[in-house]
């Protein structure tokens, strides 16, 4: 399907928060660790203080294959010359190992859409020029997308999308979209507990923010579910569909239907860790269970 996927992405990586809390240390540590296991993709959010390029930069020149993926970079966190650049030297220094992952994120502009925004931003960066010396490996970028309209502007202008909190439903949809050959990479919350309610306590806690936000409430509106499970907390099917849960089989079939369904690549988000604590134990089984080929290739 998408080329990243040809080039190493793997079909499987790992999506934390975990490192927003961990000393530059111990993230070294952390990633070193998760590359010795197999694993090729490390998914970073800028959401909760680290700056997303210089956080990528920073666990590139910590590893020796790893690609480290924006998931995402916030474009009204910085302007779209100063992504370019730094897109441009992470690209140099360590070709085909970094993905520039683009989203909507940061303090909104009154009256712009997002997909006026974006369409903007990756007009401004495309016609910037520069000094800087070209990368023998070009700038590999993606979007953030859900609704049909963002798709295909990652069809048209990128290498692909990245979707957040999605069910196995829109991934196939997704990939109507994109056509065969856009790279489609999927993140998925995962959480190691049999015990349906004890799962579906600590599933509504993760979700209870996209539960309640604007851009995220449209997005399941558009996936089918009604307001009624939407609201309260999310209905069973809901969380069922948004958390996948039970034990390291269960999980990882599951994981697999994005695949199925049309996903070149997931992005286990393993939920359930106290902020200041690791997920590591999990990405330990979670890298036993997946096969090599789905972790390395």
């Amino acid at each position: 399907m998408g080329g990243i996927d040809g080039i190493g992405l793997g079909t499987f990586g790992i999506y934390t928060f975990d490192f927003e809390y961990q000393p530059a240390a111990q993230m070294r540590e952390s990633i070193q660790e998760l590359e010795e296991q197999g694993w090729r993709a490390f998914w970073i959010p800028e959401l909760l203080g680290r700056e997303a390029l210089t956080h990528a930069g920073y666990l590139l020149s910590s590893t020796e294959r790893m690609h480290i993926v924006n998931g995402i970079a916030q474009i009204w966190s910085r302007g779209a010359r100063w992504t370019y650049g730094a897109a441009l030297l992470l690209a140099d220094a360590y070709p085909d190992r970094h993905v520039l992952g683009l989203g909507f994120g940061g303090e909104p502009h009154p009256g712009i859409t997002p997909l006026t925004a974006m369409r903007t931003y990756l007009d401004e960066m495309d016609q910037l020029e520069t000094v800087n010396p070209a990368p023998k490996a070009a700038v590999r970028r993606i979007l953030a997308a859900y609704g049909p309209k963002m798709l295909e502007l990652a069809r048209d202008r990128t290498a692909g999308a990245q979707t957040y909190h999605v069910n196995v439903a829109h991934t196939a949809q997704a990939r109507d979209i994109l056509g065969p050959d856009a790279f489609l990479a999927v993140e998925h919350p995962v959480l190691f507990e049999s015990d349906p309610g004890k799962a579906r306590a600590i599933a509504r806690e993760h979700l209870n923010p996209y539960l309640n936000t604007p851009y995220n409430v449209a997005k399941f509106r558009r996936l089918g579910y009604t307001e009624e499970e939407i609201g309260g907390g999310g209905s069973d099917r809901l969380v069922d569909d948004l958390v996948f849960w039970g034990d390291l089989d269960t999980i990882v079939g599951k994981l697999h239907t994005h695949i199925t369904a049309g996903a070149d690549h997931v992005a286990v988000q393993v939920i359930g860790v106290e902020p200041g604590q690791t997920a590591m134990p999990y990405w330990r089984e979670l890298a036993g269970a997946l096969s090599p080929q789905h972790v390395t290739t």
